[in-house]
């Protein structure tokens, strides 16, 4: 549905597709992720909570990474799979400015989040005797604290100024939810200064400097497992960060793909892929890769198992 340059005050979701044979095929298998989704995080949170055993710095960042997966898939997912079962696709326009603002925060709160835990794996691999000194309680929850902070402070000017615009060519939104790229394609106003915040904060805040301090700490711990002597010594140290490494790799892939190819040649429909992508799958591994193939989580899992067979 298109208006000539009118103001608005609600928007129509297009959706993920808009064939109507696949949209019950869709509209499973995406609330199907999104319940395992949850369910998985939710049970690496309550075990990291209630067992005494994984109350490391690790853990701590890993519980701050599975509410961050659970709340960002949430706030992408809940009005699309809303109107899957209402067949309602309007969204007011402060719902859709709160949803721009929340999945983005959200998910820059992860790369922070990210980047905290590679820094945990430097200290830990790299400095071991000064391991719980330098990752204290006290510099975990400040290192937590500052990640969700520097997440909604980056985002709130982008959104803010995004806000301000009452003009829009259109009331389609070619996408499953609002974000800040397919509100810029349909808005009339003015969008220069919004363009170059976005390009300076999508470069450096978003994508080069978590990016460098993600994987440098990598270069120094990838030399540190180079000196030690033993085969399994250097496997065991390799195995503790290659499950955040695979992760990371994959999320700047999905990110760079979703928000830095320009429009010449990744169309909006492809960069909505992408984004889906981001929003399903991305959290969804958390629970698979970080927590069910690691040794600590899986005995937590048993303990708790054991000693709720004995309760009952």
């Amino acid at each position: 549905m298109y208006v000539n340059h009118t103001i608005t005050n609600y928007f129509i979701i297009k959706g993920i597709s808009d064939v109507p044979e696949i949209q019950i095929a869709i509209f499973i298998i995406v609330l199907l992720v999104y319940l395992i989704t949850l369910v998985g995080n939710m049970t690496i949170l309550l075990l990291i909570c209630l067992d005494s055993h994984l109350h490391t710095p690790m853990y701590f960042f890993l519980a701050n990474l599975s509410i961050v997966d659970m709340t960002c898939t949430t706030a992408a997912l809940h009005k699309i799979l809303m109107s899957f079962v209402t067949g309602d696709k309007i969204i007011s326009f402060s719902g859709c400015m709160a949803q721009t603002f929340m999945s983005g925060s959200l998910t820059v709160h992860e790369l922070f989040i990210l980047t905290a835990m590679s820094y945990d794996r430097y200290v830990a691999i790299c400095n071991p005797l000064r391991y719980h000194l330098i990752m204290s309680q006290i510099n975990c929850a400040f290192l937590a604290s500052l990640c969700w902070v520097l997440g909604f402070l980056l985002v709130a000017p982008l959104v803010g100024i995004l806000s301000s615009f009452s003009c829009y060519s259109s009331i389609e939104i070619n996408h499953f939810l609002c974000d800040i790229v397919p509100l810029m394609k349909i808005t009339c106003s003015n969008t220069s200064l919004l363009d170059l915040l976005f390009f300076i904060e999508g470069l450096f805040f978003f994508t080069i400097i978590p990016f460098l301090l993600t994987f440098i700490p990598y270069i120094f711990i990838l030399a540190a497992i180079l000196r030690i002597q033993s085969n399994i010594g250097r496997r065991k140290a390799f195995y503790t960060c290659s499950s955040h490494l695979t992760v990371v790799i994959l999320l700047y892939t999905i990110l760079a793909s979703q928000y830095l190819t320009p429009s010449s040649t990744s169309s909006l429909d492809s960069k909505k892929l992408f984004a889906l992508f981001n929003a399903v799958a991305i959290p969804l591994l958390n629970p698979l890769i970080y927590s069910f193939k690691n040794k600590d989580v899986k005995a937590a899992l048993r303990r708790k198992l054991n000693r709720s067979k004995i309760f009952i």
